[in-house]
């Protein structure tokens, strides 16, 4: 099987989906001519035209709110949003217009939109370009979130997304975009809410998200040369989350790690740490532990940067810990 880049995988999805729904489009700052910071949209404008790859000026609140219009009334926009960090500039459309509608109007109208956007720090982009905020729209009803972890989920998602019926937010890591991975010529869709069991293992589960998994396979890998063995799942999209598998594997291993790119207070790893705990509290045999980014703006200085967020080593001493039944006070 081939290997592409997640970028080139993303590139493939939206292309692939604009050339079987023409009511398919793409707007956004810089999607166009530039092809986006990241490069990810290069050539989407010479295939499809200025019309179906449209540049807005800098005016987040503004495209937004034409893409749910447009969403309202037939097509199916995708919405590139620069940075995830830019996501406060259009709550509202997202989370009071496009979440809402379908609820408001009985069902008469739905808003099959696409939001795609990234996370994710260690990239020396300062507080204002590094945050991970998917823990905001994951608690909006009526919005799915997909986090892919590879090339191979960025393109299946992808195609999914645009193709449900409902306003759906995909964050990439934007440290990831050159990352390759296989990904099959032939078409193919993930479904949401089904987890991908990474690695399979019995004394421990490590559940991440997005980049997260990669620290976890390593995690994994260091753990597996002391003689521990580690689970790890991708849940892939967080909303709708697959429990059943998280369950399952947690009920076998008896220990559990949730990570999370996300600040660790009041986000996805308390949540999926809190499900665990409610429904298979009677085969723990140490509470759940929750590792996301500290609780503090993301530094520039890359020293300080790079300890804000998990590592496979840290996420290797925690699992360590709990193995041996040591106490872990969580920060």
């Amino acid at each position: 099987m081939r290997e592409i880049t997640l970028s080139q995988a993303v590139n493939e999805a939206l292309a692939e989906e604009m050339r079987r729904d023409p009511t398919t489009f793409v707007i956004g700052e810089d999607v166009a001519e530039a092809g986006t910071p990241f490069k990810v949209l290069s050539g989407l404008v010479e295939e499809f035209g200025t019309e179906r790859v449209i540049d807005t000026p800098i005016a987040e609140p503004g495209f937004m709110g034409m893409a749910v219009g447009a969403a309202m009334t037939g097509a199916r926009p995708i919405v590139d949003l620069m940075f995830g960090d830019f996501i406060f500039l259009i709550m509202d459309q997202l989370c009071n217009q496009a979440a809402k509608t379908h609820y408001m109007s009985g069902g008469k109208l739905n808003v099959p939109l696409v939001l795609r956007t990234n996370l994710g720090a260690t990239r020396r982009s300062a507080a204002q370009h590094s945050q991970s905020l998917q823990a905001l729209v994951a608690h909006i009803p009526g919005l799915k979130v997909a986090m892919p972890s590879s090339a191979y989920e960025a393109k299946g998602l992808m195609k999914t997304a645009i193709r449900d019926n409902n306003p759906v937010v995909i964050f990439e890591d934007k440290l990831m975009y050159q990352d390759k991975a296989p990904v099959p010529e032939e078409e193919y869709l993930i479904p949401f809410g089904v987890a991908n069991v990474k690695r399979e293992g019995t004394d421990i589960t490590l559940i991440a998200t997005s980049s997260m998994v990669q620290v976890a396979e390593k995690a994994a890998e260091i753990l597996a040369g002391e003689g521990i063995s580690a689970e790890v799942i991708d849940p892939r999209t967080i909303v709708p989350l697959d429990e059943k598998t998280l369950l399952d594997s947690v009920r076998k291993t008896s220990r559990a790690i949730v990570i999370d790119e996300g600040h660790q207070s009041y986000g996805v790893t308390a949540e999926i740490a809190s499900r665990l705990n409610e429904k298979a509290f009677y085969h723990l045999d140490a509470p759940v532990l929750r590792m996301g980014a500290m609780d503090v703006p993301v530094p520039f200085s890359p020293a300080l940067e790079d300890v804000t967020v998990p590592t496979p080593d840290t996420v290797a001493a925690n699992a360590r810990k709990l193995c041996a039944g040591e106490m872990i006070h969580a920060a």
